[in-house]
């Protein structure tokens, strides 16, 4: 179900995205046509001119559940992933990591398995259509358990996935509200997913503050943390990260968006970047926050005046902290460096 053509006027320079949740990244032209194939009426959710309502974070995450809701079949997630990945693909991203909730599609009515039937299928649609264009694409799947839903369903969800290996699901991480509950709490679910062999990672830093950085780091087997941004408050939490490795998934638009900064002019990245904190640049949830990786990387280089080799290290690195295998790393890393 391909809705863009693709071409080739955004991929002047390459990118890689790790944080973007499926359902986020629903765009208003997509979920209207899936919203209409299931006999449902968004309006109220949905402006003219494509974007969605909402006006904090506690409505934004009701309206991401009611833009979800209409994402209930495998054919609708086969359609959601094709339809972003190129969308993506004709703003020069060439991999993708998509964050996947077990939990969420329980609600409508769907298994794990119909889940993956799903995301499989688009990504095989997805890197068919750019394999002809010329423009190969890759992506994996990180499983989430959701904070609000607490620590026990998050057992059952990191027990599902470990029982069930799958070559394009190579993470385990966790999203959800961030208000609530500890990081310490799901040390559990991570331990299983751990002990499977899937790479970890957890939000943290976005509206819990630097201690909840602090919390996964101690507790969690992390090697990257999703936002992370409100780790510049505390010097001693940015040193540690830096002395750690671990790398922050950036998405600055969300965090303006949701009010963590006025304007991106106010973004702490840069800070983040002088402590010598591996950073990478990613949307979140897209269409939500009027964005796209595309807009995320063109944004960042206008305001900072940043040349091209300071924005294909963000791809560098991203790639370098990606949960892929080791042959699969190798061929992205070659690819960047030739540039093509």
């Amino acid at each position: 179900m391909a809705t863009n053509a693709l071409t080739p006027s955004g991929r002047s320079l390459l990118k890689a995205e790790l944080h973007v949740h499926i359902e986020g990244a629903a765009h208003p032209d997509l979920v209207r046509k899936l919203a209409a194939r299931h006999g449902t009426n968004l309006d109220e959710i949905m402006r003219d001119d494509g974007t969605y309502i909402w006006s904090d974070f506690t409505t934004f995450l009701q309206c991401y559940d009611r833009v979800a809701a209409v994402i209930t079949t495998p054919e609708d997630y086969a359609d959601l992933t094709e339809d972003y990945l190129l969308r993506n693909a004709a703003e020069g991203c060439f991999y993708t990591e998509f964050f996947l909730s077990p939990d969420h599609v329980a609600l409508l009515g769907m298994s794990y398995d119909n889940l993956l039937e799903g995301v499989t299928e688009g990504l095989r649609r997805a890197k068919e259509i750019c394999a002809k264009d010329g423009f190969p694409i890759d992506a994996r799947f990180i499983v989430t358990c959701l904070r609000h839903m607490g620590p026990e369903p998050a057992i059952e969800v990191a027990r599902r996935v470990a029982a069930r290996p799958h070559p394009l699901v190579t993470g385990f991480g966790m999203g959800g509200d961030e208000r609530m509950h500890s990081q310490l709490a799901f040390k559990p679910a991570f331990e299983i997913a751990h002990d499977a062999g899937l790479a970890c990672t957890t939000h943290a830093g976005e509206f819990g503050g630097p201690e909840s950085v602090r919390d996964a780091l101690d507790h969690l087997p992390v090697t990257r943390i999703g936002h992370g941004v409100r780790s510049h408050e505390d010097p001693e939490l940015m040193k540690r990260l830096a002395d750690e490795g671990i790398l922050l998934e950036v998405c600055p638009h969300s965090n303006v968006a949701l009010g963590l900064y006025e304007t991106l002019s106010d973004h702490p990245i840069e800070k983040l970047m002088a402590a010598s904190i591996r950073t990478t640049v990613s949307s979140d949830d897209p269409p939500f926050f009027a964005t796209s990786i595309g807009k995320e990387y063109d944004a960042l280089q206008a305001l900072k005046g940043w040349d091209n080799s300071v924005m294909e290290a963000f791809t560098e690195r991203a790639l370098e902290a990606a949960f892929i295998d080791e042959a699969s790393r190798a061929g992205l890393l070659s690819r960047l460096t030739k540039g093509d």
